[in-house]
């Protein structure tokens, strides 16, 4: 009976012995790999900034027509910037808006890169559909530009703020197509920052064109 219970005991040792050693020698459960659901697809552009690549035609088209109203808006202000006899309300004006779309011009530039697109559509802006977007609204042509360039004192301010305050009016419309049919948050975003910051702005260049 005692030899029965020795080999018994021993047996069971035996295998809490061997239990112990596979457990500490089996490799360690893998971590579950994250789905493609939850990894953010992002991409690196040449400024070194992350962004997203999620994105429909609406926000590419929202970035190509947006930079170019942009770049005018720096160009109008850069040219008050230069003048004399503009009031110290207007040059900071001018200096905020240059300031605020001078980075966002960059921005949307490092998305259509990003995305793969073009900042220019192909074909230019000439004749290219703009969808309910309505165009480049609030855009100076040509023959505008020059009479801004050229006007001075309260000429000048008068034309600056009308011109600007259509401007906006446009970009504010084109924020809100990019709103209502946008797919990227980041473009979204920007778009819904540019209603709230240019609509502000309208406000203030109505007060000042009063004072005028």
């Amino acid at each position: 009976m005692k030899r029965y219970l020795s080999f018994s005991v021993l047996s069971v040792a035996a295998v809490i012995t061997l239990a112990g050693c596979g457990s500490d020698n089996d490799p360690a459960t893998p971590a579950a790999e994250p789905t493609a659901s939850t990894q953010e697809t992002t991409t690196p552009t040449e400024s070194g900034a992350e962004v997203s690549t999620e994105h429909n035609n609406a926000d590419a088209m929202f970035a190509q027509m947006m930079i170019p109203h942009h770049q005018q808006a720096v160009e109008m202000s850069e040219m008050m910037l230069v003048k004399g006899n503009i009031s110290a309300e207007i040059t900071d004006l001018a200096t905020r808006i240059k300031d605020a779309q001078g980075p966002e011009i960059e921005t949307m530039t490092n998305w259509l890169e990003a995305w793969d697109r073009p900042v220019m559509p192909e074909g230019g802006m000439e004749g290219h559909d703009m969808g309910s977007m309505g165009g480049m609204d609030g855009m100076m042509d040509e023959d505008q530009m020059v009479d801004l360039e050229s006007a001075e004192g309260d000429d000048a301010a008068r034309l600056f703020l009308e011109s600007m305050t259509e401007h906006h009016e446009g970009a504010v419309d084109m924020a809100q197509e990019e709103i209502d049919n946008g797919e990227n948050p980041e473009a979204i975003a920007l778009a819904e920052t540019i209603v709230e910051t240019q609509q502000a702005e309208i406000l203030e260049m109505d007060e000042l064109l009063a004072e005028l």
